[in-house]
């Protein structure tokens, strides 16, 4: 190892440990509205749209509108995939993608997955790349930012709503309680309640969670957009392309006739990382030139995938004005994260090889990248990481198996690892013998068996589906190794599709009929598996009443704690997934260590 390898593998997390606690700050600034500045902006564009600021959706409300952006935003995109012959930018004048891959992709970019089974250059024009997936990439970022923030209402919210025909009480959420009504309003942000009626004629005060399409907005414009803005201009300063001309022709050394892919990649690279979508310009991904250049742009791609995911639990301390309770759960990630990194980077150094790495990186470079990608749910690669080392393939594989808990995706990771929290929680009451509460909500069976939901659902999806595919003809006609290593490349595909990942061991053909629509059924499960039931736990709890802490509460801003919820995500993952495992990236390493091959 150089200083180059030192720089590149322990610079991204030193910068984002140092950013993300301000950059936490300002997106719950955002999502309060406390930014005055902002409103001028945005009131405008809602008054356009007709939509309703001072309307705070319930929990059903929520989720419904969040369906039916998704059901409408993979429509739209399905079309234009399928039409893209017809549409403009189009200059090498491809045709529509066949109908099992446009369902498929536009499922994948829609649900944050943006796992690809085409080589962009030679499948897809400027229009569809730029309108089609570069606006999914902002959007889907944007919802579960969204859905992460709704739920941290839930645990913000400080009283419960009564029934009664003359009067109502109703919960803070949390705004600053020193603004009145009416200025919220003026703010731009929720208010408090939506009323409904109990079904006897008293009206009845329903605590809201956050209005969707307030917090989509808030989202794309004041934090996806200009971040990415700013990080695309870095990328062009470092060679990535940014253009609309027709593809270069040249002749190669060996007479044969070819072509320079061009295109507006530079921003489309920017949001595919910031936003942890991953699905690159080019086929090669990240381990193009055109999309990372330089070992600069490598090191700011890579911070790009790590710092909002890690800004998040920093954002939840704030929403909530508990600081410690974020930096508890930030810790834990950044455990998960450091002792992944270590061990991928001794796998590497130690039975790697220079084999479908990125040469111009190097071995640390590229493990570490795909570390950084499949612990944020980001999915894009510098590297093939079907020529990781069995154990650093294990874990990439075991970080994406666990549930967008180590950093994960934009807001999805914070509510996957809150899931977990809430089941800790549980267990921690059982052993210190009372009712299990977290921030002064107590935790009861509705919560503990939504989130029981939300972590079963996507290991069910992997494990069932996988199961389906090595046992069929149609799944194993894509391995392309037998053996052990040819278990992991569908294990691994599974998982990337159920963990909204995107990457790929990159040895299974996955472009026919059967892993088009198998792949788009587990992306679906792994998306709204968990966000329907953390919607309908940020429901549950924000018509909670807070109980004040006593001497006999179980703190849960303790190193105790970290340890506690570190060490229940290992069980769950581990006795999930350790028998699958053991078949695949496990049983291949043994058989390298003793020099045998299939």
């Amino acid at each position: 190892m150089n200083i180059g390898d030192f720089v590149q593998i322990g610079g991204p997390i030193i910068v984002v440990c140092i950013f993300a606690p301000f950059l936490g700050k300002y997106m719950a600034a955002v999502y309060e509205g406390k930014i005055r500045a902002f409103g001028k902006i945005e009131r405008p564009l809602y008054r356009i749209l007709g939509i309703n600021t001072g309307h705070s959706m319930a929990g059903r409300e929520y989720a419904k509108a969040a369906l039916a952006f998704t059901v409408v935003s993979i429509a739209l995109l399905f079309l234009i995939l399928i039409g893209q012959k017809y549409l403009p930018l189009n200059q090498q004048g491809f045709a529509g993608l066949s109908w099992d891959l446009a369902l498929n992709t536009a499922i994948s970019f829609v649900t944050n997955t943006n796992w690809q089974a085409y080589s962009g250059e030679a499948s897809l024009g400027y229009f569809a790349q730029a309108a089609g997936l570069a606006v999914q990439n902002f959007l889907s970022a944007a919802f579960g930012m969204a859905v992460a923030v709704a739920l941290i209402r839930g645990f913000a919210a400080k009283g419960k709503a009564r029934v009664g025909r003359h009067q109502n009480e109703i919960a803070h959420d949390s705004t600053d309680d020193r603004q009145t009504r009416a200025e919220i309003a003026a703010d731009g942000s929720q208010t408090p309640k939506a009323l409904g009626n109990d079904g006897n004629g008293s009206a009845l005060s329903i605590v809201g969670i956050g209005n969707f399409w307030v917090d989509m907005t808030r989202g794309v414009l004041f934090i996806l957009l200009p971040i990415s803005i700013v990080v695309a201009v870095v990328l062009v300063s470092q060679g990535v392309i940014q253009n609309l001309s027709q593809y270069v022709p040249f002749i190669s050394l060996g007479g044969a006739k070819d072509a320079v892919p061009m295109g507006p990649v530079a921003s489309q690279i920017a949001i595919k990382n910031l936003g942890t979508n991953g699905g690159g310009f080019f086929g090669a991904n990240a381990a193009h030139p055109f999309e990372n250049p330089t070992p600069f742009s490598n090191f700011i791609e890579v911070v790009s995938m790590l710092l909002i995911p890690a800004g998040f639990p920093f954002l939840f301390g704030r929403m909530i004005k508990k600081p410690k309770q974020g930096l508890v759960i930030f810790l834990v990630m950044l455990t998960f994260y450091v002792l992944g990194s270590w061990g991928a980077l001794a796998s590497e150094y130690h039975w790697g090889t220079l084999e479908g790495k990125e040469l111009r990186f190097g071995i640390g470079a590229s493990t570490i990248w795909a570390e950084s990608t499949t612990v944020t749910s980001c999915g894009a690669v510098n590297a093939m990481h079907d020529s990781l080392s069995p154990l650093a393939g294990l874990v990439a594989m075991f970080n994406i198996m666990l549930g967008e808990v180590i950093f994960g995706g934009v807001g999805s990771g914070l509510y996957g690892m809150l899931a977990f929290v809430i089941i800790t929680v549980f267990i921690a009451g059982l052993m210190v013998g009372r009712g299990p509460e977290y921030l002064g909500k107590k935790i009861e069976a509705q919560e503990v068996k939504l989130s029981m939901i939300a972590m079963i659902a996507p290991n069910l999806a992997i494990l069932s589906l996988a199961a389906i595919a090595a046992a069929t003809k149609a799944g194993l006609a894509g391995v392309s190794n037998p053996g052990p290593h040819g278990l992991s490349q569908i294990l691994y595909a599974f998982s990337s599709a159920a963990g909204n990942n995107g990457s790929a061991f990159a040895g299974l053909g996955v472009n026919n009929p059967f892993y088009n629509l198998m792949l788009g059924l587990g992306m679906l499960i792994g998306r709204f598996g968990v966000v329907f039931p953390m919607i309908g736990i940020a429901q549950s709890l924000s018509v909670k009443a807070k109980s004040p802490e006593s001497v006999a509460t179980f703190r849960t801003d303790t190193m105790l704690f970290g340890v506690l919820l570190f060490t229940i995500v290992i069980i769950v993952g581990g006795l999930t997934h350790f028998p699958a495992l053991t078949l695949g990236p496990i049983l291949e390493h043994f058989l390298l260590a003793l020099g045998i091959s299939l």
